[in-house]
């Protein structure tokens, strides 16, 4: 693990050698670079500071609190929700009106006695799309931004704040604002990262466990992307050149640069959590199957800053349609324009991992913060070659993390026939009480298995509930007999995670809440302020001011803060 991510209560035996040798060590390896935020997935086709004080690991399981507290909407939709000042131009965010509960009685009619009947079974936290990225690495799809201005993220080199702001968020959650019942658990649906990248995937599980974050690769002293590259296709916030999102009425911000790539000290979660995988956190750019020349030209040294609007859109249908899965036809457009890339520092923290690699990074003890082991994760499934999993998620209900990505490549979700048998076992084995299955992808972007899992799930009847992301947009949507909550994404608009409450409510039905939360940062943003806190503010206000941006994201009302209802089948 390099320096960039130092959970501070790892031992110094577990640290390793420093950046620069590493850099040395990776010499000007290199060779044609691309790039590559979010082509294909998850609905978008992506100085230094004086020494942190040391964190204090979170506290173990054993330590929570089990007495559950009076319900309460503090800190999160119901209370209030980031809502723009003025109705043109660059648009500052302030304290709007909270979102109201729904009840949804698609599947079971609401009884007028469930509220004081009513028996909590499990509460956590679902996190999804945060999109850690490393927004110096040579292999990014920034340059599709001409011709597709939502291409590029103007926000991205703040995704590490934005994801340590939502943890400060979720500790400071007293319960359940449904029910007040202890928080179990939280989970994670895919797309961690952005770009299947060693360093990435250290800093999101850091930023998870607890620990310091130095988000930045290349060159310790400079920034190398495309920020200060001079090319009006991207926002220079310490620049004069008027780029397409300074059109926008986008600010001047000095010093930005080089304050996000400062080291940063996330608290860490104080519960337990899990992960799923998600298309980015194992293909390259989200589409690519990673290996070979991917892999060596994203530790080099060169780096591909634009592209015609022509071929930008054209590699973008390619990947739409689920095309050139190995990379070649990208190959040969980098080779096209070798002339035109740039130089680089190489990094050998770039380098993508293989699933193995992925798995033992969540099992070194360095990252196991408040438990347990792996997150989901183990030795036995590491030899297995397999991601997914089930795990006790509270007393008499059961968990089940499903690896939906594509082992060959494809932004779309895969379920292979191994998994699905596996899938049908643990839940016959787990047939007495209700079971919560957990995905990157949701049921309508699975091409290879969709349907085959969703029968499976409707047979069953302990399935209560299908808790996915990928779209970055809210839906809820009933099937036979479970629900499946889809949730926006941390990194796009309007950034953010779901409180998820399980109750009996003593009359034959069962009720799913869901219920919104956002980061902890101050819904006004201040340019002047640099502080940790200051950038997870401009984060937020940075997305929802993107150019190009998806509207729509946050869904209906019925997508959002709810309480769904189902008969009890087990």
């Amino acid at each position: 693990m390099s320096r960039r991510s130092q959970p501070a209560h790892r031992s110094a035996a577990h640290r390793v050698l420093d950046r620069r040798t590493l850099l040395a060590a990776a010499g000007a390896a290199g060779a044609a670079t691309a790039a590559g935020a979010a082509l294909g997935g998850g609905g978008a086709p992506a100085g230094a500071a004086a020494p942190a004080a040391p964190v204090p690991p979170p506290p173990a399981p054993s330590a929570r609190s089990t007495a559950a507290a009076a319900p309460s909407p503090a800190g999160t939709t119901l209370e209030s929700v980031a809502a723009p000042r003025g109705t043109a131009g660059y648009r500052r965010l302030g304290a709007g009106r909270g979102w109201e509960r729904v009840v949804r009685e698609d599947l079971a009619a609401a009884g007028r006695a469930r509220v004081r009947r009513r028996t909590p079974l499990a509460c956590f936290v679902q996190l999804t799309d945060t999109h850690i990225t490393d927004v110096q690495h040579p292999l990014r799809f920034e340059f599709q931004r001409n011709g597709r201005p939502g291409a590029w993220r103007p926000q991205e080199a703040l995704t590490v704040h934005g994801l340590v702001s939502l943890v400060e968020r979720i500790n400071s959650l007293s319960g359940g604002p449904a029910t007040g019942a202890p928080l179990d658990f939280a989970v994670t649906t895919g797309d961690n990262t952005d770009n299947n990248c060693r360093a990435e995937t250290e800093w999101f599980l850091t930023a998870m466990s607890g620990g310091r974050i130095t988000p930045d690769t290349g060159d310790p002293a400079r920034y190398e992307g495309v920020q200060d590259s001079g090319l009006p296709l991207y926002w220079h916030p310490e620049d004069p050149v008027r780029d397409l999102d300074k059109q926008h009425g986008f600010p001047r911000v000095d010093g930005l640069l080089d304050a996000a790539r400062r080291r940063i000290v996330s608290p860490g979660l104080r519960l337990p959590w899990y992960s799923t995988v998600g298309n980015h956190d194992d293909l390259h750019g989200g589409h690519f199957a990673s290996g070979g020349w991917l892999a060596e030209t994203a530790v080099g040294d060169r780096k591909l800053y634009e592209l015609s609007a022509a071929e930008g859109l054209a590699l973008h249908r390619t990947v739409r349609a689920g095309g050139d899965v190995r990379g070649e036809g990208l190959r040969e457009l980098l080779r096209t324009h070798a002339r035109r890339m740039r130089t680089v520092t190489p990094d050998p923290s770039r380098a993508p991992l293989t699933t193995r690699q992925y798995a033992e990074l969540h099992l070194d003890p360095a990252y196991t913060g408040p438990g347990p082991v792996g997150h989901g994760h183990t030795r036995e499934s590491l030899e297995e070659g397999r991601l997914y999993y089930s795990f006790r998620a509270a007393d008499g209900v059961t968990g089940i993390s499903l690896d939906t990505t594509a082992p060959g490549g494809d932004y779309r979700g895969h379920v292979s026939a191994a998994q699905l048998r596996w899938l049908d076992r643990e839940l016959t084995r787990h047939g007495d009480g209700p079971v919560v299955v957990f995905s990157h992808h949701c049921g309508d972007s699975i091409t290879t298995g969709g349907a085959e899992l969703l029968a499976l799930l409707e047979r069953h009847g302990n399935v209560v509930a299908w808790i996915n992301g990928h779209s970055h947009r809210n839906r809820i949507t009933p099937h036979r007999g479970f629900w499946e909550v889809t949730t926006a994404s941390h990194v796009d608009h309007p950034q953010l995670a779901r409180v998820i409450e399980l109750t009996d409510n003593g009359d034959g039905t069962l009720s799913l809440f869901t219920t919104c939360v956002e980061s902890a940062a101050p819904y006004a943003a201040d340019p002047g302020d640099l502080s940790p806190a200051g950038l997870a503010s401009l984060y937020r206000e940075l997305a929802f001011n993107a150019p190009g941006r998806g509207t729509g994201l946050a869904g209906e009302p019925g997508d959002r803060n709810t309480e769904l209802l189902l008969p009890r089948r087990r």
